[in-house]
């Protein structure tokens, strides 16, 4: 069961191609990150964009030269396998998922590694939260909204947000344990009338899949590090890599690691 594997040994799986799907729920303990790969030329301003957007961007590791397909920080890492499934941009625009990218990889590619909500997910599930993504067994539903972003050159756009629902008090609990959390998010930036954040239908996520929402709760609104992926359609680099929205790259770092106490 892919539950019970380890970080190392989910990598290998995904690698060897036994294992394609989302990582919601996986490897729990471990920090799950989501990637940008980026031409060398690129990689400064995206770098300046993730510092002045935090909370949707916030920095786990990057790759330390152009071409390094390691991250040392974060475990026995080949970027260009290691993710169940890919997205290839060019031009801002989205050409192709693919389960590996050995075949693309060049020698000018920088990786960044960003904090993923997987991680405090496990933080709401040990408070006896219902995360309502993992009690169904799908992936987290995901929507863009009408929040800007800080520019950085061509990198620009709106914030995209991911949503789990929650009574008022159970609420309340989740935004103080999140606090805890800033290098996976934070706190939620948004709770309640999902219109204010443009927000249309919540039956309709632009990722991920919709989740029940039930009579007496409201949605909650966290930073995704989605957004990246809204940034490259408006910067039009002319090639650039992500992961598929909920398929993460799995970390032996510690989310215990990440928390402030």
């Amino acid at each position: 069961m892919p539950q019970l594997l380890s970080p190392a040994q989910l990598r290998q799986r995904i690698r060897s191609g036994l294992y394609t799907g989302h990582t919601s729920g996986l490897a729990q303990g471990y920090v799950q990150c989501n990637l940008t790969i980026l031409p060398a030329d690129w990689a400064g301003d995206f770098l300046r964009f993730c510092q002045l957007n935090p909370r949707p961007c916030p920095l786990i590791a990057m790759a330390n030269s152009p071409g390094d397909i390691s991250l040392p920080s974060l475990g026995d890492i080949d970027i260009r396998s290691d993710v169940s499934s890919y997205r290839i941009f060019r031009h801002g625009q989205l050409e192709d998922e693919v389960a590996d990218i050995r075949s693309l990889w060049r020698d000018d590619l920088v990786t960044f590694a960003l904090g993923c909500s997987f991680s405090f997910e496990e933080a709401l599930l040990a408070d006896g939260l219902d995360v309502r993504n993992v009690s169904e067994g799908v992936n987290v539903p995901m929507y863009r909204s009408n929040i800007p972003c800080q520019s950085a050159g061509d990198f620009a756009g709106n914030m995209v947000v991911s949503m789990r629902p929650f009574k008022a008090a159970d609420a309340i609990r989740a935004i103080q344990i999140c606090t805890r959390f800033p290098s996976v998010h934070g706190a939620p930036i948004h709770f309640g009338d999902p219109r204010i954040i443009g927000i249309k239908d919540l039956e309709q996520p632009d990722y991920g899949d919709p989740v029940s929402i039930k009579q007496e709760e409201v949605p909650v609104f966290w930073a995704c590090g989605v957004t990246p992926q809204v940034a490259l359609e408006k910067a039009r680099p002319p090639f650039a890599i992500t992961h598929s929205p909920g398929c993460m790259l799995v970390t032996d770092l510690r989310n215990s690691q990440l928390a402030i106490m």
